[in-house]
């Protein structure tokens, strides 16, 4: 078997790519792996310390409004399907598959109209511009969420596949998490995040809950600010009189290296709507409260958090609706219902798909010529 994988930019595209090459090596023996990507996304600098051979092309994305840089986009489009074309014609994959972003354009078309294999896999609810178009060419499209399939004209090469989640994800144990965090299991413990860089909106509405939860002897709270929005909280925390030290229940983290503990610990979460988060909270069955990113590509991440809400597994709120009483306001009406708690966990774990990775490599077998 050998294979490209592209997908670049953030790594809403990187890890799901890299998370389906590791699928490839485990279920077909001697698997020789490609990742195509560009040197100035993320993947140049991860796709290599996870063991991959890289190579990039050049390519650079839209800007969504009329302008001359465009042109230049356009024409890098063009040098970079036909860099794509040298790479598949000197690899010759039995097989090519794109997790999204502008790079996976000249890779996965190049691949198509020369009849090899194509898969690709959407993260999202609301499919972005380059899987939309790459839908029409592809052989096969495994989705993230069941809302995206509307966005697809030919749903019969389409399967709800879910997206895979770190195995570390799923064999972290409660009890024992609870333990190596120093929290008392018989509270309610609240975990919030908003990303590796944190999210201002959430951490200034935090600052009013953390006063309000502080020494409640039924709730305990890990909060993670980001790197860069620590120092700003505690501030602010300050300026509200808030003695953070004094307070029992409050872990107030600027980042999370083991965040797998903090899920298996949490009872409820709040965060941002990315899709590798509403992946993980969902195979664990955990209820959240979601702020969606509101500069996020076409306002995906609203879409994203409205599947989960409207199933009844999650409550979202609008980044621009947030503050510290609306947040304690939506906390209350949750934490003082334990069937709503249990109900909301209950939709979670009816949206996860432990699975993923395994339909995947399905997908992938689905789309192989036939020996």
């Amino acid at each position: 078997m050998r294979a490209i994988v592209t997908g670049g930019g953030t790594g809403g595209h990187i890890y799901p790519a890299l998370a389906i090459a590791k699928g490839l090596q485990s279920h077909f023996s001697h698997t020789e792996i490609l990742y195509v990507g560009t040197n100035h996304g993320l993947e140049a600098d991860i796709v290599p310390k996870a063991n991959l051979s890289f190579q990039a092309i050049t390519v650079s994305g839209l800007e969504r409004k009329l302008s001359l840089s465009n042109l230049k986009v356009f024409w890098q489009a063009w040098q970079g399907y036909r860099e794509a074309a040298r790479i598949i014609q000197n690899f010759r994959p039995d097989v090519v598959i794109g997790t999204g972003g502008y790079v996976c354009g000249p890779v996965v078309l190049a691949a198509a109209r020369r009849g090899i294999p194509t898969l690709i896999h959407e993260q999202n609810a609301l499919p972005g511009i380059t899987n939309r178009i790459l839908s029409r060419v592809a052989k096969g499209v495994a989705v993230t969420f069941e809302d995206s399939v509307q966005y697809f004209s030919n749903r019969d090469k389409i399967a709800v596949t879910g997206l895979p989640v770190r195995p570390e994800i799923t064999e972290s144990h409660r009890r024992e998490a609870l333990k190596a965090l120093g929290l008392d299991e018989e509270r309610l413990t609240l975990l919030v995040f908003g990303g590796s860089r944190g999210a201002r909106r959430i951490n200034q509405a935090m600052v009013e809950v953390i006063q309000h939860y502080g020494n409640q002897p039924a709730i305990q709270i890990i909060h993670a600010t980001g790197q860069a929005g620590y120092q700003e909280f505690l501030d602010a925390a300050k300026d509200r009189g808030i003695e953070l030290d004094k307070y029992v229940n409050i872990i107030i983290k600027p980042y999370l290296y083991n965040m797998q503990e903090a899920l298996a610990a949490a009872d409820l979460v709040v965060s941002r709507a990315g899709a590798a988060t509403l992946a993980e909270l969902t195979v664990l069955g955990l209820p959240s409260i979601l702020i969606p990113y509101p500069y996020a590509a076409e306002n995906h991440q609203e879409f994203n958090a409205k599947a989960l809400a409207d199933r009844g597994a999650a409550v979202l709120i609008k980044d621009a609706e947030l503050t510290g009483a609306t947040l304690i306001a939506e906390l209350q009406k949750i934490i003082s219902n334990e069937n709503r708690l249990r109900n909301m966990s209950l939709a979670s774990e009816k949206l996860g798909r432990p699975e993923a990775l395994d339909d995947i490599i399905k997908c992938v077998e689905k789309i192989l010529p036939r020996q």
